[in-house]
């Protein structure tokens, strides 16, 4: 934490810290500590373990899975005999509102049940997509980063490697031939071969300035050519030409790239978005047509959606074990970067560790490492320019012929003098220290965020899945079996002149069944009921 004291605009977030503090355990169950070293296999067993906590949870959601089925499987044959005795004693002649209410209850429950976790599936999947989102621009904001620093660098290899030609094409052009036109005049020829000495003094200074080394540590890396030959160890090729697989060993390149890194991270990154999207839309899917199935109470549509359900609870379970992992990697990386990248080997097995240092802290404590290599280039290029000034106005009038050349040598170090200036400004450690920055945020803010939105999300849906596989065997049951159907169609197709209002017709004969006392004798006058005639009259006997 005392190294983070000097990343300036940068601290590490409370998720950050919260994650990183999590105890950690290999596999023999031995406490370790939480220092980010990758390559170590003592750390990657701790990540195993935390990785193994989700494996537990699928074993018992699973166990949880399987006690249900057991009890609608097993136990409820008991309660359809018994609710077979009751219907019939309530037939017999009870009102029959113990067994229809209790089942009616139950197949209310099972309903509710399924629609919260549907519910609650449906809400791990909005969850879902925003981590999604927010993990996919954290990336987005780490590989620009990279990027940009890429092309930086790249920019200091192009602006090195031209001065550096630029000197030696003058040197061995207009400088030569200078020294031809003045062979016969000492004072000029002196003063030429200055400006020749001072030449190759910028190329040689210019050459060093890398912050690559040989692997024994020793002297600056001049095994390649004399012209930009270290500066290829020191900046990588351009974003649109850098590797995007690794090499044949399977490791980074050395020294590290970031070119490489960006391109690398952007395509692994292109199937992690497009692997949670097609989740998601699994998720989604599963959710809405168990929805459909209930409403429609379609057997074989919920059998499809059990079996799809089972395959999004392991996913689930799973990618929760594995955003576990990335998550406290990334924590325990976000706590201390620079610890890290000044001790990696991938980052300075070719630089400097000074160098390092300088662009990853840009405290101002701390002198540029290149500051006497530049204060001393930028000395012999004055020195230069004063030798041409001297020989323009002393030789040329005696020399004319030596003009042309001259004007090619002052033309070259002009452009030398401009590429110096923007080279200068190049290695300052500010543009460099912003973007290491911007990708720590990217990463430890809301790439960090954007995982734990997934983990979230991973939880809620395999909580749903597992109470949703719970309850569906409830919901299978409260359908009507196709024997009830066959008996149905059935009776109905025995008088097809029955209409539903002739099946209510049985209620209303009920109340026929009992005739008024008069109707039976055959002199007594009747009056219909329900009629608002009046009543007809009696005849006389005969």
């Amino acid at each position: 934490m005392a190294a983070m004291a000097t990343v300036p605009s940068y601290t590490p977030s409370l998720w950050v810290r919260v994650c990183h503090a999590l105890p950690r355990m290999d596999l023999t169950m031995t406490m370790r500590d939480n220092l980010f070293i990758p390559d170590s296999w003592e750390y990657q067993q701790t990540l195993l373990v935390l990785s193994s906590l989700s494996a537990i949870a699928l074993i018992l959601s699973l166990l949880v899975i399987l006690s249900f089925l057991i009890h609608y499987c097993c136990c409820h044959r008991g309660d359809r005999s018994e609710g077979s005795e009751e219907e019939e004693e309530d037939e017999d002649g009870s009102t029959g509102h113990g067994y229809g209410s209790r089942k009616g209850r139950s197949i209310c429950c099972v309903t509710w049940v399924s629609v919260a976790a549907v519910t609650l599936c449906c809400v791990a999947i909005g969850v879902g997509f925003y981590g999604n989102s927010e993990a996919n621009d954290g990336m987005y904001q780490l590989t620009s980063s990279l990027l940009t620093a890429n092309y930086t660098l790249a920019s200091i290899d192009l602006l090195v490697s031209d001065t550096i030609s630029g000197m030696q094409l003058s040197i061995a052009g207009p400088l030569t031939t200078m020294e031809e036109l003045f062979t016969g005049s000492k004072p000029y020829l002196v003063s030429t071969r200055n400006c020749r000495r001072l030449s190759e003094n910028v190329v040689s200074l210019l050459s060093s300035l890398t912050m690559a080394r040989d692997s024994d540590g020793g002297d600056w890396n001049n095994s390649t050519s004399s012209i930009g030959g270290p500066i290829a160890a020191l900046t990588p090729v351009p974003p649109s030409a850098a590797p995007t697989v690794p090499s044949s060993g399977g490791v980074m390149p050395s020294p590290f790239s970031p070119g490489w890194a960006a391109n690398t991270l952007m395509v692994n990154e292109d199937y992690r978005w497009l692997s949670y999207v097609l989740l998601l839309l699994l998720d989604l899917i599963v959710c809405l047509f168990i929805l459909l199935g209930l409403a429609k109470q379609a057997r074989w549509l919920l059998i499809l959606m059990t079996v799809l359900a089972w395959l999004a609870l392991f996913l689930s379970w799973g990618s929760l074990g594995l955003e576990t992992a990335t998550v406290v990697a990334v924590s325990d990386f976000c706590t201390d970067p620079n610890t890290f990248v000044l001790n990696s080997t991938h980052f300075n097995s070719g630089t400097s560790s000074d160098v390092l240092d300088y662009y990853l802290t840009c405290s101002r404590r701390l002198n540029s490492p290149f500051q006497q290599l530049l204060t001393q280039s930028q000395r012999a290029l004055s020195s230069i320019h004063t030798h041409l000034s001297s020989l323009e106005r002393n030789a040329l009038p005696q020399v004319p012929k030596a003009e042309k050349s001259l004007r090619e040598v002052q033309q070259i170090l002009n452009a030398t003098e401009a590429n110096f200036h923007q080279l200068v400004a190049l290695l300052n450690c500010r543009g460099l220290n912003k973007d290491y920055i911007d990708s720590l945020k990217g990463l430890c803010y809301d790439g960090m965020e954007g995982l734990l939105y997934l983990s979230l999300y991973s939880f809620l849906s395999a909580l749903a899945f597992t109470a949703i596989l719970c309850s569906l065997p409830g919901a299978w049951r409260s359908f009507p079996s196709d024997s009830e159907e066959y008996e149905d169609s059935d009776s109905e197709s025995e008088d097809p002149f029955t209409s539903h209002q002739a099946r209510r017709q049985p209620a209303v004969g009920s109340q026929r069944g009992a005739l008024p006392p008069f109707y039976n004798y055959p002199g007594a006058g009747w009056t219909p009921p329900f009629s608002s005639a009046p009543p007809l009259p009696t005849l006389p006997a005969c």
